[in-house]
């Protein structure tokens, strides 16, 4: 007599049988989108040495002496190492007053743009008044105009209100900036209105909803803010030029780009004017460093209708 066999015999001879046969395509599979992975993590690399090596190579050559930034100005490994580019810096030159000038400026802009561009901000997307259209598209327009197109009338402005060659005049013009309103009107219509009605209800006034409710909510972009506004005024250029003559008045730019333009020294000098550059780098680094985790964090503060 032969047995028959049952069915749950024959599903697991079954299984048995077809096993070896799909694995291999799994395996072949896996390593395919593994060597996929292996070359796309090899060209990031690859892109971003190419990308940090000019920076290496400007941190290398402010510890090099003249001759040896001359001879070879590539290399990453100073012959001689000095720090005679930095004692030069900052112990026979104007740069302590250009940090400081540049550290003060931008102190004051990074928080008036913080504080007016989402007071504007809010305006835009909350409140009802005639005429908002036309602000907004006007807001749109600054943004498509080259800054250098406004360079004259800016100082025509900053002379005829005689804030010319003052903090004032280096301050003021920079505390708005059409971009960060348009950033902070967006993020503002993000938010439910209904969190503002509630607060409304309880008595609330406008600008007591603004600072206490939806202001903490839009920390996010408030962050976004900080930094852009720290990065463009510490980077700012243009502006000083138009806005200020004393030597006492020179920012970290004008000074960087008079040293870089061989104004203030004699011969090539590349460690003393690629030291600067690099401290000029530091403060930025810095801030990004700090806050770009909480960029990331654009849920905290999120409320569910």
């Amino acid at each position: 007599m032969t047995a028959t066999a049952s069915p749950q015999t024959a599903v697991l001879a079954e299984q048995r049988l077809d096993g070896p046969s799909r694995r291999p395509a799994k395996h072949r599979l896996s390593r395919k989108a593994l060597g996929w992975q292996i070359g796309l993590y090899t060209l990031l690399i690859v892109l971003a040495l190419i990308y940090i090596y000019p920076f290496l190579v400007q941190v290398a050559t402010s510890f090099k002496t003249d001759a040896a930034a001359a001879a070879d100005p590539i290399s990453l490994l100073p012959q001689t190492f000095t720090w005679a580019a930095y004692e030069r810096l900052f112990l026979n030159s104007d740069f302590p007053v250009w940090f400081a000038n540049s550290a003060v400026v931008t102190v004051f802009v990074t928080a008036g743009r913080v504080f007016f561009n989402s007071l504007a901000g809010y305006a835009l997307a909350r409140l009802q008044f005639r005429g908002r259209g036309l602000v907004f598209a006007g807001l749109i327009a600054v943004m498509a105009v080259p800054t250098v197109v406004l360079l004259i009338p800016k100082f025509l402005v900053i002379n005829q209100l005689g804030i010319y060659d003052s903090y004032a005049g280096m301050i003021l013009p920079l505390l708005v900036d059409a971009a960060g309103v348009f950033i902070m009107k967006n993020f503002f219509e993000s938010i439910p209105p209904s969190v503002e009605e509630q607060a409304r209800i309880d008595g609330a006034g406008t600008f007591r909803i603004f600072w206490s409710v939806v202001l903490p909510m839009a920390r996010p972009a408030l962050i976004t803010i900080v930094i852009l506004s720290f990065q463009g005024s510490w980077n700012e250029l243009s502006h000083f030029v138009i806005s200020t003559q004393s030597p006492e008045l020179t920012t970290l730019t004008k000074g960087v780009a008079a040293l870089a333009s061989g104004q203030l020294s004699q011969g090539s000098q590349f460690p003393l004017k690629l030291a600067a550059a690099a401290i000029m780098t530091i403060p930025v680094a810095v801030v990004f460093f700090i806050f770009q985790r909480r960029i990331m964090n654009a849920s905290e503060g999120a409320v569910k209708e």
